[in-house]
């Protein structure tokens, strides 16, 4: 189960290889463009490919295979043009929803299966199975950040920042913070190929784990089920289909959140804090620290949840992503505070940790008979989160984009009681869900 996260630069919490192609070359134009192409093809795989793939090569060899697009990437910045990254970003987009939707989808059969097997509740063994994955999975953001402060740190360190510069940091950075004195030089050739010989190294030993270790496993269906064949497709828009019940279209404000809340940390509590009060030496081991609390959280939340039910952790996130919000609004980044900046980075870990873990859950709990679409839909709006925010962090203030956040979070966690309200008003909506899917399947069979 762990395997795939051996890269250090898996997609969705760390993109942490595109990143840095977007920031290695981003005085040619090539790094933003590579990163935009690559959400743009995250957007348009999230739609069509994951249920198309899982049903066609199973779960485990859909990792395998998208795996492969991720090592295609790394390979290509070995000689990095606009013949070689563009065309390797559309790869690794096109792999990144079918790998996350096919390892949801796994992780969720699995807990089912050893559920039954031991008579426990099954949304509560898939929780401790997704709270493990994330352990592993948050702990590469670890070694790979560790792995490229090491790597890049032996370049020479800049100058400490100037206090007319750090008057324009943190909330009321409009751009303008990131003057020479937080520039750095670009690494020696030698050191870009060192670090992404050890990525790729990484990622081809991943892959060969999966393929050889990882057992195939097949969704347990009723006998007759498995035997109906649906057409080429039903199955290739089963992603659209799903969005015509009501809970997944209040749920998606909850992935699409996930998506601006990454995006933030990652390019702008990273710039605009970080980096503009302390260096960009120091980015690598703030990042450390999300991702160390990040991992810790994720195991700790899989076996909390059992006892104090979703709800509570829900409330746990919302309440330390809002007072993280607040305090960064008012809060002036000084360099004097050097802790100040790995208690933010280490509190959105633990908020962080609620959403990754109890939205895949919450995901696989509730669209059990359709995991593959309900899991392309949410790798689908969480990228569509990403590409905003991105799209909007080379024009916006921070402040603003602190209150995009704060909006955007406060309608989700709306849409999310609605949802389970809905829930507790309708303990008989799976089976009924279920008849009505059924028939839906036998008159697009009939039509087609």
């Amino acid at each position: 189960m762990s395997s795939w996260c051996l890269s250090g630069f898996c997609f969705s919490s760390q993109p942490t290889e595109a990143c840095r192609a977007c920031s290695l070359y981003s005085e040619e134009g090539l790094g933003v463009t590579a990163l935009s192409t690559l959400y743009g093809a995250v957007l348009l795989s999230s739609m069509f490919l994951p249920p198309l793939l899982i049903k066609k090569f199973g779960c485990k060899w859909t990792i395998v295979l998208s795996m492969c697009c991720y090592v295609a990437f790394s390979l290509g910045n070995f000689y990095a043009s606009w013949y070689t990254l563009i065309p390797t970003s559309i790869l690794l987009g096109l792999g990144a929803a079918p790998l996350w939707s096919a390892h949801c989808t796994y992780l969720t059969i699995m807990g089912n299966t050893q559920a039954e097997k031991v008579g426990k509740v099954g949304r509560d063994v898939v929780n401790q199975y997704f709270g493990i994955f994330f352990l592993i999975f948050q702990s590469s953001g670890v070694w790979g950040n560790l792995i490229s402060s090491l790597v890049f740190g032996q370049t020479p360190t800049q100058e400490a920042v100037p206090e007319e510069q750090l008057l324009s940091c943190g909330a009321s950075d409009c751009l303008m913070a990131l003057a020479s004195a937080n520039s750095t030089q670009r690494p020696s050739q030698t050191l870009i190929y060192t670090l992404l010989g050890i990525y790729t190294g990484s990622g081809v030993l991943a892959v060969l784990l999966i393929a050889v270790f990882l057992e195939p496993i097949k969704d347990a269906q009723p006998k007759g089920e498995g035997e109906k064949k649906l057409p080429f497709w039903f199955t290739l828009l089963s992603t659209f289909r799903l969005l015509r019940d009501k809970r997944l279209r209040l749920l998606v404000l909850l992935p699409m959140y996930s998506g601006f809340e990454q995006a933030f940390l990652a390019g702008d509590y990273t710039r605009s804090y970080t980096t503009c009060a302390l260096g960009i030496q120091f980015v690598g081991y703030v990042m450390i620290c999300f991702s160390a609390t990040n991992a810790l959280c994720s195991v700790l939340y899989g076996r909390l949840s059992q006892h104090t039910g979703r709800i509570a952790l829900y409330a746990l996130g919302a309440v330390t992503h809002l007072s993280c919000i607040v305090a960064l609004l008012l809060w002036r980044p000084d360099p004097r505070q050097l802790a100040v900046f790995f208690v933010f980075s280490g509190l959105w870990g633990v908020a962080d940790a609620v959403w990754q873990t109890q939205n895949n859950v919450l995901y696989g709990v509730l669209f059990e008979k359709d995991k593959e679409a309900a899991f392309a839909n949410y790798r689908l709006w969480e990228a569509l989160g990403f590409t905003i925010a991105f799209g909007y962090s080379t024009f916006l203030c921070v402040y603003v984009k602190l209150y995009i956040l704060l909006g955007i979070l406060s309608l989700a966690m709306v849409a999310y009681g609605t949802v389970e309200h809905l829930e507790a008003q309708s303990p008989a909506r799976p089976a009924a869900t279920e008849q009505k899917k059924a028939a839906e399947e036998a008159v697009m069979e009939t039509a087609l």
